[in-house]
């Protein structure tokens, strides 16, 4: 359905952004109105049957009937345009709907655990019909549905809430399909166990609810880009042989389709400064093409004929992995004085590090005096990686 809807209403043609919000506007106007069908019937059934568990699952659907309006809003408001108060735009809106989703999850999930007690406190006796079965039978179909075709659109416009509410779907397909076995095993056996069947589904939709609050709350804190992106772009700057490596990458997620990133490109020291200002400029228009993102690049020159600091480097460089291979260095200068000399660059040391800053460098500068010599001095600035 949702395939036959996009070729009918959304121009695949059309620019990104606004195929993106075609699509999250369709996936939330189909969701309310599956939702909104299936509280109907679920009510239905769980009057007539005096469930518990299948009232409150109905329910629950009433509350993703209001998750998709708030994806629905998210996506609209996510897709203006920048303005003076948000020069980055207002892609951070989508994660914030996908925030308010997971913290209604959470809400029906404690008070669907809060009846199910009560339930299991005080049973009452329920009862089963065809008409009930086959419209349990039906819920876990659509949700199913549901989840296959958010998880799709979600990969296709890369999106944190729309992955939010597929995992909320199929939440809802188990939770349903452990209702109903609980309903025929009441008719069957005579065993009420509503109430703690209540309870059971109360506790997954709460653990899908936090592993949903996840998905939307780190992109709003700050997370580290995807480990494929940080190749890609590695990828496009170093095809530019003038470029010898690369450091400081950093990527900011203002969100969808609304990335700044910006890294140091070491470069020869010797070469017309002009020239690789001209490249830079090439290479920062290249990640904007083919990345979609809002490039800075910083020049580093790096001293690349001088034989004495290659060699010195290369035994720093020794000495750092003779520590942990983990740790690296980059923006290496040497200041050469009558009484001693200066080794002066950046360490890398991971965020979690099982030793202290200060220790790590204890022991880098112990080694340097005792590989180099006195004479040898370390000033030495921590830095940290900001990819994964």
């Amino acid at each position: 359905m949702i395939t036959l809807l996009a070729r009918i209403f959304i121009r695949e043609d059309d620019k990104p952004e606004k195929v993106r919000l075609a699509y999250g506007i369709l996936c939330g106007i189909v969701g309310i109105l599956l939702n909104v069908l299936l509280f109907t019937g679920k009510f239905i059934a769980g009057t007539i049957s005096k469930s518990i568990a299948i009232t409150a699952d109905a329910f629950n659907n009433l509350s993703d009937a209001g998750s998709s309006i708030v994806t629905l809003l998210g996506f609209k408001l996510g897709a203006a345009k920048p303005d003076p108060e948000h020069p980055f735009g207002h892609g951070r809106m989508e994660y914030v709907s996908g925030l308010v989703v997971a913290a209604v999850i959470l809400i029906m999930a404690v008070e669907l655990i809060q009846d199910s007690i009560r339930k299991i406190l005080h049973p009452e006796a329920t009862e089963c019909s065809a008409l009930i079965i086959v419209i349990l039978l039906i819920s876990i179909a659509v949700k199913l549905y549901m989840t296959f075709y958010n998880r799709r659109v979600a990969k296709k416009i890369n999106s944190a809430a729309m992955r939010a509410t597929a995992m909320d779907s199929l939440s809802d397909s188990i939770t349903t399909s452990v209702v109903l076995i609980t309903t025929l095993i009441a008719e069957f056996t005579s065993v009420n166990i509503d109430g703690y069947c209540g309870v059971a589904v109360g506790l997954f939709i709460l653990y899908g609810g936090i592993n949903a609050a996840k998905e939307t709350l780190n992109p709003l804190l700050g997370q580290p880009p995807e480990e494929e992106f940080v190749k890609e772009i590695e990828h496009l700057v170093l095809e530019e042989k003038m470029i010898i490596g690369i450091h400081d990458l950093v990527v900011h997620d203002y969100g969808p389709g609304r990335l700044m990133v910006s890294l140091h490109a070491e470069v020869p020291a010797e070469m017309n400064i002009l020239v690789i200002h001209d490249m830079i400029d090439n290479v920062e228009m290249k990640l904007k093409r083919e990345l979609n993102c809002e490039a800075v690049i910083h020049m580093d020159p790096v001293i690349t004929g001088s034989k004495e600091l290659t060699e010195i480097k290369e035994t720093v460089t020794g000495i750092l992995k003779d520590i942990d291979e983990v740790i690296t260095m980059h923006d290496f200068r040497m200041v050469q004085g009558p009484t001693h000399t200066n080794l002066i660059f950046d360490v890398v040391i991971p965020f979690g590090y099982r030793s202290s800053d200060e220790a790590v460098l204890k022991e880098l500068e112990h080694q340097v005096k005792e590989k180099l010599g006195e004479q040898y001095h370390i000033v030495v600035n921590v830095d940290k990686n900001y990819v994964k």
